[in-house]
């Protein structure tokens, strides 16, 4: 459902669609009140003066007037058949729109025609919605189309709409309801028909982009009565019993009626309701269900359904060897940073060791020993100094020195005392004399005098 079809389908429509014929009836009876036309005068049985006539231009403008500058006939619906259709090299369509009474021609400019999904064919029964105007040109008053579809399914359109409205109004289709995609889902479910050439789509596009994952398919009816019944069964196993990370919605392109199930509330109910995120891919990319409106993410087709809810396993090969790379590369400054930071403690624990105060020790042990050396050397010179001044003291204060000039020491044998006086010994008594080169011994041989 595109864009124009959407705001065709917003206007409110007339109770009842309007057949070509009434279309021609309302344009006879409307404004049935006028009484006067621009450019000339009417006398009293409503007749033109004849010395006034008016020009076709000045007539056909009037009538112009009338009919676009009337609302009822610029949002109008008309059913009839189509005949005559066909597309200029412009773009532009041109058609017939009739039934039994009458016929209307037709115009949808190529802005609006190369937006619709549905264009007809000769003989189609459709519902055309647009405004009415005049082409002054050809004197002839014509439709001019912003929407057709195929006649009978106006009612459907309604009632999407209605619902539409209502579940909005719900907040069923709030943006703050919407749930992201898993990054990398382990095991994807699938709610479609096995038979259906969607499965086959999401399949091989799965296999290409994320043969990880686990597919998971819940087989249900995509179109028909029983339809919404199986497909909300079949979200429910999934989301309940499936343990599935994400689940897609599909199946291909098709009218209004065969993708009316994926309109059905109970389905809408039930993939907004779902706690596991939903992505819906159901039809072509111009079809619109409000299962798209409900899911956490619409997908314009199954296979792009596949590519949004899977990783491409080239970009993951691609992302794991830039992970690897940052990862060496992180490991090498890291270990480099370690080294640095090695080299640190490994300086510091040098400098705090017990071993380089040990050093440190010796050293000033070896300091002191040297000092003490020192000082006992100098101390030792000093005494030998002192020692050889005393010396030279005592040589020159000793009796040896008294000896060198001649002298001599006698002491008396028995008792060894020195002799200072000739009373200190008798005759007969040994003596023991010291001369400077050595000692001899005497005998006392007469009595001293003074005894």
């Amino acid at each position: 459902m595109h864009a124009a079809s959407a705001r065709a389908r917003d206007r409110a429509r007339p109770h009842k669609t309007l057949k070509v014929s009434q279309t021609f009836r309302v344009l006879l009876w409307y404004n049935r009140g006028v009484t006067a036309i621009p450019g000339g005068q009417l006398d009293l049985f409503g007749r033109r003066a004849a010395s006034a006539p008016y020009t076709i231009s000045q007539l056909t403008s009037f009538i112009r007037d009338l009919i676009e500058g009337e609302p009822a006939l610029s949002d109008v619906w008309v059913e009839g058949e189509v005949s005559n259709f066909t597309r200029a090299s412009s773009g532009h369509c041109y058609f017939t729109l009739k039934d039994a009474g009458a016929q209307i021609g037709c115009v949808m400019w190529r802005s609006i025609a190369q937006l619709q999904r549905y264009l007809p064919a000769n003989g189609d029964q459709v519902l055309a919605h647009g405004r009415v105007g005049v082409y002054e040109t050809g004197g002839r008053y014509q439709l001019y189309a912003d929407h057709l579809e195929p006649a009978g399914l106006g009612s459907l359109y309604l009632e999407f709409e209605r619902l539409k409205a209502r579940l909005l109004a719900e907040g069923l289709f709030a943006p703050e309801r919407k749930r992201p995609l898993p990054r990398f889902p382990r095991r994807i479910g699938l709610v479609t028909s096995p038979a259906a050439a969607a499965l086959r789509d999401i399949v091989t596009v799965l296999r290409r982009r994320y043969p990880l994952a686990e597919l998971l398919l819940a087989p249900t009816l995509v179109q028909g009565e029983g339809a919404p019944a199986q497909i909300v069964a079949a979200l429910q196993a999934l989301a309940e019993r499936g343990r599935v990370d994400v689940i897609i919605v599909a199946r291909g392109g098709g009218s209004l009626e065969e993708l009316w199930a994926f309109n059905d509330e109970r389905v809408v109910r039930a993939i907004a309701g779902s706690p596991v995120p939903v992505i819906c891919g159901v039809g072509h990319e111009t079809d619109v269900s409000l299962a798209d409106f409900a899911a956490d993410v619409r997908a314009p087709t199954p296979s792009a359904a596949a590519e949004l809810v899977a990783p491409d396993r080239a970009e993951l090969r691609a992302m794991v060897a830039g992970l690897a790379a940052a990862q060496v590369e992180a490991a090498l400054s890291l270990l480099e940073e370690l080294r640095w930071r090695l080299a640190d403690r490994q300086q510091a624990l040098r400098h705090f060791s017990p071993e380089a105060r040990v050093q440190q020790v010796r050293q000033r042990v070896d300091e002191w020993q040297a000092r003490i050396g020192q000082a006992a050397s100098h101390r030792l010179a000093l005494e030998r100094e002192r020692l050889a001044g005393l010396s030279a003291r005592l040589v020159s204060l000793s009796p040896l020195a008294t000896l060198e000039r001649g002298y001599a020491i006698v002491r008396h044998g028995p008792s060894g005392a020195i002799v200072r006086s000739p009373r200190q010994v008798s005759a007969g008594d040994a003596l023991a004399i010291r001369v400077a080169e050595g000692e001899f011994g005497a005998e006392v041989k007469a009595q001293p005098a003074g005894m």
